[in-house]
């Protein structure tokens, strides 16, 4: 299954102009990367995935609309999932692309 054509587009929105942004397909999402690591990702179920501070991460999880990640049943540490229902406004999306944007941002470049 591709990932979530209308989600890339938004996100490709929100970062408009951002610094060293480049798009890489990979496990069947598009990821955005920031200075060579992956800050966000449309995935193919429609959710948005996140890069997190492990120390923050689990404080944005509730159960519902932002979830741990899990890849093929393992958890992923600094990583979120972030619902279609909690994307459907711009502002809350921007919310999140900042999070993992910000993020990226603080490792050191690749």
């Amino acid at each position: 299954m591709a990932y979530d054509e209308a989600l890339a587009a938004r996100v490709r929105d929100e970062l408009g102009a951002t610094a060293g942004v480049t798009e890489r397909r990979m496990f069947g999402g598009l990821g955005f990367m920031v200075g060579g690591h992956m800050a966000v990702a449309a995935s193919s179920s429609g959710d948005l995935m996140v890069r997190a501070d492990p120390a923050d991460a689990d404080a944005w999880i509730d159960g519902d609309d932002v979830r741990a990640m899990e890849m093929r049943g393992r958890p992923m540490t600094g990583w979120v999932l972030v619902t279609t229902a909690a994307l459907t406004d711009d502002t809350a999306l921007a919310t999140w692309v900042e999070r993992g944007v910000g993020y990226a941002r603080s490792l050191p470049p690749k």
